[in-house]
């Protein structure tokens, strides 16, 4: 790698910093692999100058980690990166990497596994969902999401509640909001809370998002019968930056799934195409369907 493009790699990766912490942290540590691979130093050789372990530079790579300046310093002379520049690029990310994203005010309520999900959402260009128990967060009233956090006397709803309305900015979000393509069971629609004001309030919000021209929502029937994704819901997270792999997420009851190799992306690319293309309504059959269940719910 030139002395050009180790910089042009860590500009690329300072202009994801407005979308906050995760995804620079992948982004730096993308170029630090980049650059050990390059210069053919192994992991353990990287490992020894942090006195540290080799599954710490892996941690580091997958931007897992948060990176000390100091440790960075030490990697980029081992790398053979000295230009005073090109160094001050690097450091710069990793200080901005260290900054916490606007949900770290609740990480006390978050495991450490959906803090990783919130923020890379939060730089997502192109957001993928299959539902099958629940409106999707980000398409949740904040009565739907009092009644569902509820469910749990445990927690604290309100500020939960008040996460998940912070998360939804990202729609909106200046100049560029990211595509959602959601695929939704239609069974997800039809049981809502017993509260007639809270079901018609979700239903309606739905039908009004289906008119945002970056929000594709499809329904599931329940007359397609057995699909191929029979092992429940996922989300495909897409960046804009090239050197950012695509991430597919799996949330089970106490962890989480983060899968990036590319025959798993392969095959839930494949699948959420053959669920969208072969087994869900078209997307213009969505506002009929929630109009008919608004009737309903009278």
């Amino acid at each position: 790698m030139t002395a050009r493009a180790e910089r042009e790699g860590a500009v690329t990766a300072r202009a994801a910093v407005d979308r906050g912490p995760t995804v620079l942290r992948i982004a730096l540590g993308g170029q630090l692999r980049k650059l050990r691979e390059e210069r053919k130093i192994s992991r353990e050789t990287a490992a020894e100058a942090l006195r540290a372990t080799g599954s710490k530079i892996t941690r580091i790579e997958l931007g897992r980690n948060g990176l000390k300046v100091r440790d960075l310093s030490d990697l980029l002379t081992l790398y053979g990166v000295h230009d005073p520049d090109e160094r001050e690029d690097f450091l710069a990310l990793a200080r901005q990497a260290n900054e916490p994203g606007w949900w770290h005010r609740y990480s006390d309520l978050l495991p450490s596994w959906f803090e990783t999900y919130v923020g890379l959402e939060q730089a997502a260009a192109t957001i993928r969902l299959y539902e099958t128990h629940y409106i999707p967060g980000l398409f949740q009233t904040a009565d739907y999401a009092r009644y569902i956090f509820g469910l749990d006397s445990r927690v604290d709803v309100s500020r939960l509640v008040d996460m998940r309305m912070q998360r939804q900015r990202v729609l909106t979000r200046t100049p560029t909001p990211p595509t959602v393509w959601a695929v939704i069971d239609e069974n997800v629609l039809r049981r809502q809370p017993p509260d007639r004001h809270v079901a018609r309030g979700q239903l309606q919000h739905l039908l009004e998002l289906t008119e945002r021209t970056n929000i594709v929502i499809q329904v599931l029937p329940e007359s397609a019968g057995p699909t191929p994704a029979e092992g429940g819901s996922f989300s495909m997270l897409r960046f804009p930056e090239e050197e950012l792999p695509d991430i597919v997420y799996l949330e089970q009851l106490t962890s989480a799934l983060y899968l990036d190799k590319a025959a798993d992306l392969q095959r839930y690319r494949k699948l959420m195409d053959v669920l969208c293309a072969g087994y869900a309504l078209p997307p213009g059959r969505t506002p009929i369907i929630l109009r008919e269940l608004l009737d309903r719910v009278g």
